[in-house]
């Protein structure tokens, strides 16, 4: 049986934290919702920001499920642990991943400490993602519905923070979580699944960055240095970008290694001392192309690395396992050798390890072996 504890959900006023709450009261735990606003900015009056919405959805869920909930403002924290850091990344020349800071400062740390003073004895949220515990220790675990997993933006939690985390929905596949939701007449049961990060909403990414990064304008060269476009700011791309180029009728005149005469161009490096662009021609050219990748800021969920040795990685979110080979590098730093070759691997990104269907952590991706030769 079930032991009757406090717990405090994040209602974000989707489905995944809706169904989540309602599973933990049939459960017979006293539930609290909180929704946490992580953004506000003067500018948000066009249209862009759903906060408000989402807080009437978050509402009405927690009336039809029968549970108090509380507004709180993070957005304080927000700024200083998250957006601080992806504003860094970004002039740094890199392409940060914010929800995974996010979920270890704001959903798993701020959030985590407000509900503790509540007198919570544990959180949740509506991840795609399981916690067992074993050997006087927690796991993380990848959610069963591989198409929605998201062990991935978990990967930094530690063992503090998986100790008092319930994540209700990782036994579970979407298609139940829905079919759940509309048996019990939430009112957001078809609400769509929110996409992007979180404070930038439904704007164009480059427009939301406009506001808060310089741009210099540069040369767009193919990978012998010729000039073939503009660019309006390195920050604004990424590697294996292939819309917003401006360059889509611009043929290689040489004898492009991964695609046709016609073949598209993607984004391989940025050339931050030159201010310079740098783009190959095809999906599947030897640039876009790595081997091995070197990681910092490692955060290993046991509290210390895995043993070196034969893994699986992710280095993007929407990702197959990998196989590689695993090697620590000093305190923080780790190297994977991949049995194949990953295609564009990305500084700034994380690059997260697994063992089977655990997930050890993981670290941020500082370089890649894609050289131009």
């Amino acid at each position: 049986m079930t032991t009757r504890e406090r717990v405090v959900v994040g209602l974000s006023g989707g489905v995944d934290s809706a169904v989540a709450a309602w599973l933990l009261k049939q459960q017979g735990h006293e539930v609290v919702g909180i929704f946490m606003k992580n953004w506000e900015d003067d500018d948000d009056d066009d249209g862009y920001c759903s906060s408000n919405a989402d807080f009437v959805d978050a509402a009405a869920v927690a009336d039809v499920i029968g549970i108090e909930i509380e507004h709180v403002n993070f957005a304080a924290d927000y700024r200083d642990r998250v957006f601080a850091e992806f504003l860094r990344e970004y002039r740094a020349g890199r392409t940060p991943n914010p929800d995974v800071l996010c979920n270890a400062e704001i959903k798993f740390k701020a959030f985590l400490d407000h509900a503790l003073r509540l007198g919570a004895q544990k959180i949740a949220t509506g991840h795609y993602a399981r916690v067992r515990e074993r050997d006087a220790g927690f796991e993380l675990l990848k959610g069963v519905d591989a198409a929605k997993d998201q062990s991935y933006f978990l990967h930094r939690l530690n063992q503090a923070q998986l100790a008092r985390t319930l994540l209700p929905l990782g036994g579970l596949r979407k298609t139940e979580v829905r079919r759940i939701a509309a048996e019990i007449g939430l009112p957001n049961a078809k609400k769509k699944d929110s996409t992007g990060i979180c404070f930038i909403g439904e704007r164009p990414f480059r427009e939301f960055l406009n506001r808060y990064l310089s741009h210099e304008p540069g040369d767009i060269v193919d990978e012998r240095g010729r000039r073939i476009g503009r660019h309006v700011g390195l920050s604004f791309y990424t590697l294996g970008q292939r819309q917003g180029l401006g360059i889509g009728g611009v043929k290689d005149q040489g004898a492009p290694r991964g695609g046709g005469m016609h073949a598209p161009w993607f984004v391989a490096r940025k050339d931050l001392a030159r201010n310079r662009l740098v783009v190959v021609q095809g999906h599947e050219h030897p640039a876009l192309q790595s081997v091995t990748l070197h990681a910092t800021d490692a955060s290993w969920v046991a509290g210390h690395a895995p043993g070196d040795g034969a893994y699986a990685a992710k280095t993007r979110y929407r990702q197959a396992d990998a196989a590689c080979r695993f090697t620590a590098r000093g305190e923080t730093g780790f190297e994977l050798v991949f049995d194949e070759p990953q295609w564009a691997v990305t500084p700034g990104q994380s690059a997260v390890l697994y063992d089977d269907e655990v997930c050890l952590g993981g670290g941020v991706i500082d370089a890649a072996d894609a050289p131009i030769a």
